[in-house]
């Protein structure tokens, strides 16, 4: 249920509908708008008596959710939520962004390469991995605190905004203060106590959609982040784990429009998992940014062949630079079709 309140209540009156869920045994989650004043009303697990906030002063309306994820969904907030990193912006009619970088962490030298390289495009958020879960225990598991530092020595010569993955609850504290964006991949977005451990932090939480995940899954994974008070939540898609044999994954560009128009949250897509080829990330992106993804996350290199992980879906600066053209063109068609 979501309480909505007039645009003259005042914060008294605010307080008053609080206290009141509270004294229910319930629990009050304001919502931040620019439109309005709401309180959202959680932890009911049956109808809750409408009538007893209709009669308090300040009060415009009563409106029930229906849907099981609530303040993900556009009836709570009908407004887009726009993450802002810095001077970035992610989400509403802003103009798509390009996260990009390799995916993981290298040697200092050739991270720092990389970052400046992408620098010099333009964009303005880099990407990498310090922690690497792998489904093969063999494999390269990323350099771990040592990459953090690598990466906080990029933002240092760079001022580009770092984005890398959280594994697991332990590591959650020296993720923050290493990075802007806290990533949460596929295999952890049903990592309850990780979810419920950033929904207390002040960073922004991407959450990729994991690799079986029903779209109502993926919604209350974002839930689990939102209830505990951070609404800074990007929704990535990845590709879904199929019977294809032709890519990695099998990318869901359904989904983007259906994101948008449930929920109020970022959507954005990783065309570099959802295919796994270099040769279809460029087509692939293409296609995420034309059914309506705010941003994309690419996996870049400037020796893709030499890449710690991952290096078959790496693609070089030259094809970046032609997505990167790919995207100006796409806006400017929006525009014109608009």
């Amino acid at each position: 249920m979501l309480i909505v309140m007039k645009s003259t209540s005042k914060e008294t009156e605010v307080q008053q509908v609080m206290d009141l869920i509270v004294d229910m045994g319930l629990t009050p989650l304001p919502v931040p708008g620019s439109l309005r004043t709401a309180i959202c009303i959680t932890g009911n697990k049956g109808t809750v008596d409408e009538g007893r906030f209709l009669q308090l002063n300040g009060v415009k309306e009563v409106i029930r959710v229906t849907k099981p994820y609530k303040l993900v969904s556009r009836e709570v907030k009908a407004e887009d939520t726009v993450i802002e990193i810095g001077d970035v912006k992610i989400g509403g009619d802003n103009p798509v962004q390009i996260i990009a970088g390799p995916c993981s962490v290298e040697s200092e030298e050739q991270t720092v390469e990389v970052a400046s390289a992408l620098k010099e495009m333009g964009i303005s958020l880099f990407r990498a991995g310090a922690f690497k879960p792998r489904t093969n225990p063999y494999d390269f598991q990323g350099f771990g605190k040592e990459g953090l530092t690598i990466l906080s020595h990029v933002r240092e010569k760079t001022g580009m905004k770092v984005v890398s993955e959280v594994i697991d609850t332990e590591s959650v504290s020296i993720v923050y203060d290493h990075v802007d964006i806290l990533q949460v991949g596929t295999r952890s977005m049903q990592n309850f106590s990780l979810l419920k451990k950033l929904s207390k932090l002040d960073k922004p939480i991407m959450l990729k959609r994991g690799m079986s995940a029903s779209f109502e899954e993926w919604m209350n994974a974002a839930e689990y982040v939102m209830m505990g008070g951070n609404h800074q939540v990007i929704l990535c898609e990845r590709g879904l784990r199929t019977f294809s044999q032709h890519s990695r994954n099998t990318l869901d560009l359904s989904v983007v429009p259906l994101v948008k128009s449930v929920s109020h949250l970022p959507i954005i897509v990783d065309p570099s998992h959802g295919v796994g080829r270099r040769d279809s990330v460029r087509p692939m992106a293409r296609a995420s940014v034309a059914c309506g993804a705010h941003a994309l996350l690419i996996e870049a290199h400037t020796h893709p062949e030499k890449a710690y992980s991952d290096k078959a879906q790496t693609i070089d600066m030259e094809a970046l630079k032609a997505i990167m053209r790919d995207v100006d063109v796409l806006g400017e068609l929006e525009q014109i079709v608009v």
